[in-house]
């Protein structure tokens, strides 16, 4: 068996091993049927700049075995960064995802687990993890009728002007996810990194706004281009309502009309994220007609 090398940490990465963690990745989604890394983890191994967190390279001589990446700690969390790990399935049971761990530290922290895998249960379980969050993927045709939900009176719809709707956004989505442990701390990098995205279109971008153009809530779409089986699917990608300003019906309204616009696009499937515990989005997706697709899980050490 190939020696197993100590774990490396670095805050950015060479464009070999940018290559190498997402072949890592690309090899476990084929094996497990699920891709092991979120958007936010995959732009920043993508960035080749320092990001604030550690990626950390686990290796069986000179392939690369494990990868995992963990957030930056911030002094206010009390239950620790968040990071997410992935071992290559021709490198697993050799104490690779064990060694990524206790390069990670001691202390809280959480770790995702994409797909409610068993295995993955037991490895978080056998290194003082438990299960702490849920995280619903919900799928609907778009080929199925949708409501008519009108607007609040006085607000009408417009798309994102990325000159002048930035900081604005920003402000409204850290207090609709005041509470959301990654989408409300959001920065004016992190809105950038996805406008320069090939999928990012403004057209898709949607704002609520009144007749002083207040910004009172969005739906952001995203379109996932067809991949094997699966086809093109459009995504709400982020919906939120200022609550400083909210309007009864505005989030189902939003909803709606992201949804049109996705099959107006021609999508026949949408897609969407959603915590097991907010239930009252869960409440209004059902209500739209979606059923829940996949689970991701977060695990715990307190």
């Amino acid at each position: 068996m190939t020696m197993r090398q100590p774990v490396r940490a670095a805050d950015r990465l060479s464009a070999s091993e940018v290559d190498d963690v997402l072949a890592l990745a690309a090899a476990a989604a084929e094996v497990d049927g699920v891709y092991p890394l979120s958007e936010d983890v995959v732009l920043r191994v993508r960035a080749g700049v320092p990001s604030p967190g550690r990626h950390l390279l686990s290796y069986a001589g000179d392939r690369l075995a494990g990868y995992a990446f963990l957030a930056a700690a911030d002094p206010d969390d009390a239950e620790g960064p968040a990071g997410e790990l992935a071992v290559h399935p021709h490198f697993r049971r050799q104490g690779h995802g064990t060694a990524l761990l206790a390069a990670a530290g001691t202390g809280p922290m959480r770790f995702w687990a994409h797909g409610d895998d068993p295995g993955a249960a037991v490895f978080a379980e056998r290194n003082g993890f438990a299960r702490a969050r849920v995280l619903w993927q919900m799928r609907r045709s778009l080929l199925k009728p949708l409501p008519d939900v009108p607007l609040p009176d006085g607000v009408t719809v417009r798309v994102f002007n990325p000159d002048s709707d930035e900081q604005r956004w920003l402000d409204v989505n850290a207090r609709a996810f005041a509470h959301h442990p990654e989408q409300g701390r959001w920065t004016l990098d992190d809105l950038r990194t996805r406008e320069a995205e090939p999928w990012f279109d403004p057209a898709g971008f949607l704002l609520a706004v009144d007749v002083a153009d207040t910004l009172l809530g969005f739906h952001w779409t995203k379109v996932h281009p067809a991949a094997g089986d699966d086809p093109a699917i459009g995504e709400i990608y982020v919906l939120g309502v200022d609550p400083a300003g909210h309007r009864h019906g505005l989030g189902a309204a939003l909803s709606v009309a992201g949804l049109r616009h996705l099959a107006d696009a021609g999508l026949t499937v949408s897609n969407l994220y959603v915590d097991e515990s907010n239930a009252g989005a869960v409440a209004l997706y059902r209500r739209l007609g979606f059923e829940i697709y996949k689970t991701d899980v977060s695990y715990q050490r307190s």
